[in-house]
């Protein structure tokens, strides 16, 4: 991977004034009623995180705390000592808020006097309904998911014409991936446009070490994904394919080397597709130690679909392996390495790549700079994707990659 390009390493966390300055400031020409599309940026700053005892939404609270001490940070969840515990270490400014994400009426008192609510609270596979985003439109408060269900990313983006209505700002898939994967995506296709080259070819490979240290629900993320076909798309037709099938080995690069990884059903194969425009699309992902690669398969192989298909059932199973994946964790690591390729018809190939050595801190990063883009105002009304222009404003990608690459041992992007 030397040959690839110089490495970038991620900038040092930026003061509220300094992500102000570093924002696009506009162009006098700009007709104003064009200005006013766009959300408004928060001056109270207070952030309610659902989820944020869990890894995923505990590692966003702190993040955001690094990111903008100044922010008043809500950790909601249902584990009132686990969650006080969480928020003491937040500072001052922090607070517990016990709250269901099922019951609508919690949610919606949970909301009121919120500048942004943070849905981290997975797994997302299986959802029927999309509980804390029609709280947040009900409330008009910003929102964002961490969704890795590309059925539960589409519902949610079914709700786009109401948020628009209410004037509520909302990201579906803002998390590391999806979420920062689209983002690299995005900027790769946008790049290679500018310069007259037509995009073929857009491939997403992700690595994590174990669970990444992120727990079990990344556990009953996967399994369930095993009983899903994976949806991918071939010189503009859509195709299905079996789950954890389809093998290839990629070089991560330095840290992390050449893993092999797998074809699974994620959201931001269709997404690209839909919003890039990018005929060919796929998504792989692999582990370690290589035998968990070996168990994902027997599992997709010989397991009943209708058993990974139910959310109950798969959560016992993680319960029971949980033990052994914790104690092999310790030896693994928590590495995560995602690289985006993409082949364009001029001949031209573009890479992005991102490693960091602990997937459960690395994610939060990822999803407290989607939450400060929404925050500083660079989100249309609506829910979108994180690839759309109006989701994230292409001006303002630039500093997202910077605060969510903070920490990371790897950060590149070959355009």
């Amino acid at each position: 991977m030397g040959a690839m390009g110089i490495v970038v390493r991620a900038c040092a966390p930026l003061a509220p004034a300094a992500a102000a300055a570093a924002a696009p400031s506009g162009s006098s020409s700009r007709d104003a009623a064009q200005a006013q599309r766009w959300s408004k940026p928060s001056r109270t700053g207070r952030v309610l995180v659902l989820g944020g005892t869990g890894r995923v939404g505990g590692s966003t609270a702190t993040a955001l705390s690094k990111l903008r001490p100044d922010l008043g940070i809500l950790v909601g969840g249902r584990n009132r000592e686990k969650g006080e515990s969480i928020a003491a270490k937040l500072g001052g400014q922090s607070e517990f808020v016990q709250v269901d994400t099922r019951n609508a009426g919690m949610l919606e008192e949970a909301l009121q006097g919120v500048d942004l609510v943070v849905h981290t609270a997975g797994p997302f596979q299986r959802a029927e309904e999309c509980t804390v985003l029609q709280a947040a439109i009900s409330t008009k408060t910003p929102y964002i998911d961490v969704c890795d269900d590309t059925d539960y990313s589409w519902r949610a983006k079914g709700f786009h014409e109401q948020a628009k209505a209410a004037g509520v700002p909302a990201i579906t898939t803002a998390g590391i991936y999806p979420g920062v994967s689209n983002v690299m995506a995005a900027e790769l296709v946008h790049a290679a446009r500018s310069e007259n080259g037509e995009p073929e070819r857009l491939r997403f490979f992700y690595y994590t070490a174990g669970t990444g240290g992120a727990g079990p629900t990344i556990l009953t993320t996967s399994f369930l994904l095993l009983g899903e076909d994976v949806i991918a798309y071939n010189k503009g037709e859509e195709i299905k394919l079996k789950p954890y099938s389809g093998a290839l080995n990629i070089d991560f690069g330095k840290g992390v080397r050449k893993k092999n990884v797998y074809l699974l059903n994620l959201p931001e194969v269709k997404s690209a597709f839909k919003i890039l425009g990018v005929p060919t699309v796929s998504a792989r992902f692999g582990t370690a130690p290589f035998f968990w690669n070996w168990g994902m398969q027997a599992f997709a192989n010989f397991l009943p679909v209708e058993f990974l298909r139910d959310r109950n059932k798969v959560q016992k199973l993680v319960q029971s392996v949980d033990p052994l994946v914790r104690a092999v964790d310790g030896i693994a690591g928590e590495h995560v390495s995602m690289r985006v390729d993409l082949d364009c018809s001029n001949g031209r190939n573009t890479i992005g790549l991102f490693t960091h050595k602990k997937l459960s801190v690395s994610v939060g990063f990822a999803t407290a700079a989607f939450a400060l883009a929404v925050l500083e105002g660079n989100t249309q009304p609506g829910v979108w994707f994180p690839e759309e222009p109006e989701g994230i404003r292409i001006e303002a990608r630039k500093l997202l990659l910077e605060r969510a690459s903070q920490g990371t041992s790897t950060f590149v992007m070959i355009k």
